[in-house]
């Protein structure tokens, strides 16, 4: 019977974008408005600053998201160019370098041999793609996820800064964005590593340490100089 193994490679496509997003929008949010009201700023700049922070913000995090990973996507498809003009002007060696790559990883040289020719007559360009370039369809670029994912998750982590600090009265907005936002930066640092397989307290200490150190510093910036940090 076969073992279903529940492998989490796929998810850095969106996972690493959404992660990201949701943490620098809680972050830079929260440390914008603690930054503000730490200038004895009024409630009403206070959101104001916070609102225009999640907007700049989710547009900046979506657009830094789809320049960079489509510069990755444009690699890979120069690469896959590469490797089917090469496979189309000498397949035969392309056939033997397929071959020496599994040879290495232990198969004796005629099976090598035999692996390499049954997959480059299923799809030689897949072959080379996955085990010479490391290209597969799981952990592909894709652009228009990694900034959809980014965004949105941005204004959803931002959105609680700004909700705190509507709902807090001006004296308590400082206390009460920090005490709401550091848990749920710990919170998120924990499942963001389970669902990638890793310690769920490494990733919530990891996460609330760089936290407080944002909001530390934008509320010492404000108070000392009393401007928008």
């Amino acid at each position: 019977m076969p073992i279903h193994e529940p492998h989490r490679v796929h998810r850095t496509v969106w996972l690493r974008a959404a992660v990201m997003g949701a943490n620098d929008g809680i972050v830079s949010t929260s440390s914008l408005v603690i930054g503000v009201a730490a200038a004895s700023s009024s409630h009403e700049n206070i959101l104001l600053a916070g609102v225009a922070g999640l907007m700049a913000g989710a547009m900046s995090m979506a657009a830094a998201e789809y320049v960079s990973v489509s510069s990755q996507a444009d690699t890979e498809k120069a690469d896959l160019e590469i490797e089917r003009r090469s496979l189309e002007d000498n397949p035969q060696a392309e056939k033997q370098e397929l071959a020496d790559i599994y040879q290495k990883r232990g198969l004796d040289r005629a099976l090598a041999v035999e692996v390499a020719e049954q997959l480059m007559a299923h799809d030689a360009l897949g072959a080379h793609a996955r085990d010479e370039i490391g290209i597969s369809d799981s952990i592909s670029a894709r652009p228009t996820l990694a900034a959809l994912s980014s965004a949105a998750t941005f204004s959803i982590g931002a959105g609680l800064p700004l909700a705190v600090a509507w709902l807090s009265p001006l004296e308590l907005v400082i206390p009460m964005v920090a005490g709401a936002c550091l848990p749920l930066l710990a919170a998120l640092g924990a499942v963001a590593a389970r669902t990638g397989g890793a310690s769920t307290i490494v990733g919530a200490v990891r996460v609330a340490f760089w936290g407080t150190l944002a909001m530390a510093v934008t509320a010492g910036v404000g108070r000392l100089f009393g401007v928008v940090a």
